[in-house]
């Protein structure tokens, strides 16, 4: 079964159940306190709270989709037979208990079973069950593990677990969440570590792989980490379509099926190594390339923040294997092309921004490229020097070469050394001080024309989200004595109307003379506050807190005045492109 008829027939599976198709949501999530979306539920945690109701929006109480998900948190695992970053989830749900017809923990199983043996052919007496064993807050799930008897499981096949396997959620750190149990795929002895005790979740080995998570969401977790019973019973499940598909193709992995495949045999057209001698090299290129795609279709760029810095990381990670299996260069256009080519019918936005794409990808690969080389030299000469990488020379390869601290560390690894990643953040941090030195000196000691600037350009960020929608985000600014410059994330040419309310409401704000409220805190605790950041792997534990009323609140190093009053006319002088889907404004204070 190719990929395609896998994803159309869970789909249709759960429509003629009478459940609702919606369409995936961004991989840039609504909630602030997370990177990417993770998991399908993420676009219905209200619902499932019950802050919002499901009829209301849905008309129904039954939800299926095919969700594109992201997770940064598995790049070191990529390689194996079961891990991507960017991933496709497909899910149902029935959201609340009171109505008729909705199901619980006895109709998701039954939905589960029903689809992987009769619309999938699998075989049942491959599956092995987890539940919850219970912890102090919550139960064991015993009736869980009463139903999948009931339906034909032996109770041997029957596996129990804590929290860290069976406790599904939340995704940030507070949220909907409850006890889950998973149905795991028994893909045979040949792939087993051959212990007695071998069996789901063994960390020695990949023979039982994990492919459909029923999480039954009962409880909210809140800021102290206690599990409130919610008012509704909810079902969310997740069947893991890399993983499915692969079992369904008779393959190892997702990287044989038709989902990677083609790239696969791309990349050794284009260097002198053969897949089956590389696999883990090849695998991680082509998941790589992958999710750049999909992250750049989406309007994320390379940069040293956040999501900016994952993207950069798998690429100049790519760039890294690629160097190792003797690739031409430029090898990640042909790359992007065929991952495009694959997608383009079942998301049309990575055909509609093909040439965004490729541009971003060409730009940073050519940018690491020229730096590699050099990096690799300067890598080598110190690896042979002492048994550790030092924070000093880790830093300068990041400063000098590009090479994110990731991409150090794993070199350090497969020589078997260490890297001081302390001493690394104390180098980063004097050269973050050194750097606003320089700017306080620009400005003559720091002066009021570079606080007034500061403070400007928060008004212009907060002006750009009213107008231009929360999507905005802070690439990158720029302060001189003359004027500001602020890059930020927009896919589009603004129009001089949109120009226009900018500079109005930023305008507004300085006549309405507002106090700039300064604030010193935990980075936890900003990020709690809902403060903006966008150089969270840069910031040190206690942040300060910068608000202006509700319009603008942003953790930054400052300096600011004290009213908003204080800055004059605000005036913008140009609108720009700064880079594929990246927008650059330069505005003065007259």
């Amino acid at each position: 079964m190719d990929s395609n008829k896998l994803r159309k027939k869970f789909l249709d599976f759960f429509k003629e159940k009478s459940h609702k198709i919606v369409s995936s949501s961004s991989l840039l999530p609504s909630d602030s306190t997370v990177l990417f979306t993770t998991a399908g539920m993420q676009q219905f945690s209200q619902y499932l709270s019950g802050e919002k109701n499901p009829l209301k929006d849905f008309k129904t109480r039954h939800l299926v989709d095919c969700q594109k998900c992201f997770r940064s948190d598995d790049i070191e695992e990529i390689g194996d037979d079961t891990h991507n970053t960017f991933f496709e989830m497909l899910g149902n749900w029935s959201i609340g208990q009171d109505e008729k017809g909705n199901y619980f923990k006895e109709g998701a199983i039954k939905y589960a079973l029903e689809f992987l043996i009769n619309e999938l052919k699998l075989d049942k007496n491959k599956f092995y069950i987890t539940i919850f064993r219970g912890n102090k807050d919550i139960p064991r799930d015993g009736e869980s593990e009463k139903i999948w008897q009931d339906n034909g499981i032996p109770k041997e096949k029957i596996k129990e677990f804590s929290e860290k396997d069976n406790l599904w959620g939340p995704v940030g750190k507070t949220g909907v969440c409850g006890p889950n149990s998973e149905i795991h795929y028994d893909r045979g002895e040949e792939f087993g570590c051959k212990e007695p005790d071998c069996g789901p979740n063994c960390s020695r080995c990949q023979r039982f792989v994990e492919i459909w998570n029923l999480v039954f969401i009962q409880y909210y977790k809140d800021e102290k980490g206690s599990y409130q019973k919610l008012s509704q019973k909810s079902v969310d499940t997740g069947l893991g379509f890399e993983r499915v598909a692969a079992i369904l193709q008779e393959k190892t992995s997702a990287y044989e099926t038709d989902l990677f495949l083609p790239v696969i045999q791309e990349i050794e057209k284009l260097c002198s190594k053969k897949y089956e001698e590389n696999k883990k090299y090849f695998r991680i290129i082509a998941d790589h390339i992958r999710g750049s795609v999909f992250l750049i279709s989406e309007g994320f760029f390379p940069s040293n923040v956040e999501q900016g810095y994952v993207l950069r990381r798998i690429l100049r990670r790519a760039i890294r294997y690629g160097k190792i299996i003797e690739a031409k260069p430029g090898f990640l256009i042909p790359l992007a092309n065929k991952t495009i080519e694959i997608y383009k019918d079942v998301y049309p936005e990575v055909f509609s921004k093909q040439a965004d794409i490729l541009t971003v990808i060409q730009k940073e690969e050519e940018k690491f490229e020229k730096s590699l080389e050099k990096g690799l030299k300067e890598f080598k000469a110190q690896s042979s020097k002492s048994k550790a990488i030092s924070g000093k020379v880790a830093f300068n390869l990041y400063q000098s070469f590009g090479f994110p601290l990731e991409i150090t560390k794993e070199m350090a690894k497969e020589e078997g050394l260490e890297v001081d990643e302390k001493e690394f953040q104390e180098e980063l941090k004097k050269h973050q001080e050194v750097s606003r030195a320089g700017r306080e000196k620009k400005f003559g000691g720091g002066g009021k024309f570079s606080s007034k600037l500061h403070t400007a350009t928060h008004l212009l960020h907060g002006a750009l989200r009213k107008v231009l929608g929360d999507k905005v985000k802070q690439m990158g600014s720029d302060i001189t004595s003359e004027r500001l410059r602020f890059d930020f994330s927009f896919e589009r040419k603004l129009s001089p109307e949109e120009l226009k309310k900018v500079e109005d409401l930023v305008n507004e704000k300085i006549k309405e003379d507002l106090e700039v409220k300064q604030k010193e805190m935990s980075l936890e605790q900003a990020l709690k506050t809902g403060a903006l950041a966008f150089f969270k792997e840069k910031y040190p534990e206690r942040v300060t807190v910068y608000s202006i009323q509700a319009f603008s609140k942003e953790i930054c190093a400052g300096p600011h005045v004290k009213k908003t009053g204080e800055l004059g006319k605000f005036k913008i002088i140009k609108e720009e492109s700064s880079s594929a889907d990246i927008r650059r404004i330069k505005a003065i204070l007259e």
